[in-house]
């Protein structure tokens, strides 16, 4: 069951696909789109990420962050984001820590859920019914 609306975001900090340490709170007053996803350049996953790659002057435009996550590890996060031209961040979670913590553990993967938490860090939306094609939009009409 992925975390309720109005509760705090559970805070993290871990490496992205360039090994840069990321935290939540590096974004503190902005709006983050944190969305899990189960597998690196898997049909489904490719789709949404493509989804997020193909809308994100639009989130741009409304200073938003779009943080992808999923238990792979570094080299593959780099390689899928190469390899489809993803313009967005995609964070480690290979310990699982950041999946349980948002309640999306589905037994050695993430969950398909999408949170947006607010500039204050609070969870905003959540989406656990994902359509990998029209997500990205999916997401900016429910900020709207």
């Amino acid at each position: 069951m992925a975390l309720e609306v109005g509760t705090t975001a559970p805070d993290f900090t871990t490496i992205d696909d360039e090994g840069n340490s990321v935290s939540l709170a590096d974004f503190k007053g902005k709006t983050v789109v944190l969305y899990f996803y189960p597998k690196d350049d898997t049909p489904g996953c490719t789709k949404q990420a493509q989804s997020f790659r193909d809308n994100i002057s639009q989130y741009q435009d409304k200073d938003v962050v779009v943080l992808g996550v999923s238990a792979d590890d570094r080299a593959s996060h780099k390689k899928f984001k190469e390899k489809y031209g993803l313009p967005f961040t995609l964070l480690v979670d290979s310990d699982k820590k950041i999946i349980q913590a948002y309640d999306v553990d589905g037994g050695g993967y993430a969950k398909r859920v999408t949170y947006i938490i607010d500039g204050e860090g609070k969870i905003a939306h959540v989406d656990s019914n994902v359509n990998t094609s029209t997500h990205a939009g999916d997401i900016l009409a429910s900020m709207s």
